[in-house]
């Protein structure tokens, strides 16, 4: 498969649900009975043939949130790794189809760092994803740098992919309207919050200035950061030399995952270049065929069209 100009489209925030860690939450998922679930657990028929609707040559798998951050170092670390093999098991039946991010078991840093170099090594995954904080704790703390040092060392990008907010961020900001609007917690505005100041703290923590070719990803048309870089660089940088943006935008990558807006995109676009945008759906929460029709309706030429559906993707991850 390829388009009409003979390239493939690569879409990189496509979810799934590992069995094992699925088990773990079940109960608490919040997908059981529903038509996503059956989409997350579903590795072949569906998947593919919803892929060739809309005209998606690769998806790149990722287990879908909550990961494994939750659990102790120990159990994290098992599940991690039970679910990296079976995901290369996926990847091995479908090989034109499916490419994948490791799960990383964050709650033992060294070992998060000796999974990621075990699959991507071993099995040649494309990188590794973080799902929210860690116990409470954001990824940029100097305990997690292992996994960013190897992730540099393996030229591989790490996916910073939103979670459920902190619990007492949740009881400050959203308790009065969450009973009834559940997804204010989510994509309505707990997971933008979460992870535009997990992408904010990256850049503050240092960890790029320790490890300048390191890079990172962020879903949703970067969590509404290029609309605001240029008031967060203001702020940061008065009385100083201080460049915030730059350091951002030369370290940052962003996808279209749920978030098929002309607006944002052109933003995204203006902000970070069309070098730093590629091309997803966040599939099964977002549609196929909605990410498609958006994608060719959006006025890019040619050459940017080609970059954001394959080209960019290819060459950060080296596919």
């Amino acid at each position: 498969m390829a388009t009409s100009d003979g390239y493939r489209v690569i879409a990189l925030e496509e979810h799934y649900f590992d069995p094992g860690i699925a088990a773990k939450y079940d109960a608490n998922t919040g997908f059981e009975g529903k038509p996503v679930r059956k989409r997350l657990d579903d590795l072949d028929d569906i998947r593919i043939r919803e892929m060739d609707a809309a005209g998606i040559d690769i998806q790149v798998l990722s287990q879908g949130a909550p990961g494994v951050q939750r659990f102790d170092a120990e159990s994290s670390v098992a599940l991690a790794r039970e679910a990296n093999d079976r995901l290369h098991e996926t990847v091995r039946r479908h090989p034109e189809r499916f490419a994948g991010f490791t799960t990383l078991p964050t709650p033992d840093p060294r070992a998060a760092a000796d999974e990621l170099e075990r699959t991507v090594s071993d099995y040649g995954f494309k990188g590794g994803m973080v799902h929210g904080l860690t116990h409470g704790k954001f990824i940029d703390l100097p305990e997690f740098w292992p996994i960013f040092e190897r992730a540099e060392a393996l030229d591989v990008p790490i996916y910073l992919h939103p979670a459920i907010p902190h619990p007492d961020v949740i009881k400050a900001y959203y308790a009065d309207y969450v009973g009834a609007h559940p997804g204010l917690l989510t994509a309505g505005w707990g997971f933008t919050v979460e992870t535009a100041t997990q992408g904010i703290r990256m850049v503050l923590s240092g960890v790029f200035d320790a490890h300048p070719k390191l890079q990172v990803i962020i879903g949703h048309l970067g969590e509404g950061l290029p609309f605001l870089l240029w008031r967060i660089n203001d702020a940061l940088s008065r009385g100083t030399d201080y460049s915030f943006r730059e350091i951002f935008c030369r370290h940052v990558h962003v996808t279209t995952s749920g978030n098929f807006s002309d607006t944002a995109m052109t933003c995204s676009i203006a902000e970070l270049g069309i070098d730093r945008i590629m091309y997803s759906i966040d599939y099964p929460f977002a549609s196929n065929k909605a990410g498609a029709d958006w994608i060719e309706a959006f006025p890019l030429s040619a050459e940017d069209k080609k970059k954001v559906l394959s080209g960019n993707a290819e060459r950060l991850l080296r596919m």
